[in-house]
C-alpha cells in the first residue's frame, strides 16, 4: 500500500513540475510577445497586411472568400491576443500591488489593513472609498482654513509694518 501512495506522490510531482514548466514558458512567451506586438513595427505590419488585403480586393472581385480571409485572421489574432494581454496585465497588476503593499508596510503611520485591498468585497471597497473621500474633504477644508489664517496674518502684518 505504501508503494501505491509513493507512486501517486511521484506522479503528482511530475504533473506539478510539468505545469510549472508550461506556466513559466507561457509567462516568458507572453512577456516577449507583448514587447514585440506592442511596438510601432507591429502596428506598421498590421497596417501593411490590411493594405495588401484591400489592394487584392479587385483581383478577387471582393468575394466572400476574400472577406472571410481577413475576418478569420483578425478573429484568430484577437482571440490569442486576449490571453497574452490578460497574462501581462495580471502580472503587472500583481507587481504593482506588491510594491504598494511594501510601501504600506514600510510607513509606520500607514494603515496596514490596507495591504491586500484587492481581496475585499465590492461593498467593503465602496465603504473605504467613502472614508477616503471624507478624509479628502476634511483635508481640503482644513487647508482652506489654514490658507485663510495665513492670509489674515499677512494682512495684519502689512498694516502694522
Amino acid at each position: 500500500m505504501e508503494e501505491t501512495q509513493l507512486e501517486k506522490l511521484k506522479e503528482h510531482e511530475k504533473e506539478h513540475a510539468f505545469l510549472c514548466v508550461v506556466s513559466n514558458a507561457f509567462r516568458v512567451f507572453a512577456h516577449r510577445s507583448s514587447i514585440m506586438l506592442g511596438s510601432a513595427w507591429a502596428f506598421a505590419g498590421a497596417v501593411l497586411v490590411i493594405l495588401v488585403w484591400i489592394l487584392t480586393g479587385p483581383t478577387f472581385h471582393f468575394s466572400d472568400t476574400w472577406q472571410l480571409i481577413i475576418n478569420t485572421a483578425t478573429t484568430v489574432v484577437t482571440f490569442l491576443m486576449v490571453f497574452l494581454i490578460q497574462n501581462t496585465q495580471n502580472r503587472d497588476a500583481k507587481a504593482v500591488q506588491l510594491k504598494l503593499d511594501e510601501l504600506i508596510r514600510a510607513i509606520r503611520s500607514a494603515r496596514n489593513e490596507l495591504v491586500d485591498l484587492e481581496d475585499l468585497s465590492d461593498e467593503d471597497l465602496k465603504k473605504l472609498e467613502e472614508q477616503f473621500q471624507q478624509l479628502r474633504k476634511k483635508a481640503e477644508h482644513d487647508g482652506n482654513q489654514r490658507a485663510h489664517r495665513e492670509q489674515d496674518r499677512a494682512v495684519a502684518q502689512g498694516k502694522s509694518g
